[in-house]
């Protein structure tokens, strides 16, 4: 990972997207701790925090978390894996998308308070679009 990825992805995928943090916490890994990273920090006002290094008790959930987009990475990443921070958005929709059983909800329904329009009921108008969009049954046959 380049630390210039890093502190982009930080910011048009959080920053940007959800509003300013008040705080990160980090591994101490390189592509978080870097004057870039801190200069984003500057810049948006918010402080890194740093965890206890190799501390399973701290970072476990973390890791845990991270095991599913990495995997959903490892599906859509071309060969020479160059391209990860290309894809990231790609993954992370398909996991925002994604029904999760001890939810009871996908993360985007609990985060907008409505389910997301997929691509398929763009093609196939469902029930819940035709009422949505105020269709006519004509229009929607």
């Amino acid at each position: 990972m380049k630390k210039e990825n890093v502190a982009n992805f930080i910011r048009v995928n959080i920053i940007y997207r959800f509003d300013i943090l008040r705080y990160i916490i980090t591994d101490n890994g390189k592509p978080l701790d870097n004057k870039l990273m801190n200069k984003i920090c500057d810049l948006f006002g918010f402080k890194q925090r740093k965890s206890s290094m190799y501390y399973v008790a701290a970072n476990g959930l973390a890791e845990a978390f991270n095991k599913t987009p990495c995997n959903l990475l490892k599906k859509v990443v071309s060969k020479s894996k160059r391209d990860w921070h290309e894809r990231m958005e790609e993954a992370l929709w398909a996991y925002r998308m994604t029904y999760h059983t001890p939810m009871q909800a996908t993360p985007y329904s609990l985060a907008y308070k409505v389910e997301a329009v997929l691509p398929p009921e763009r093609q196939i108008p469902s029930l819940r679009l035709t009422i949505q969009e105020g269709l006519t049954k004509k229009e929607n046959a």
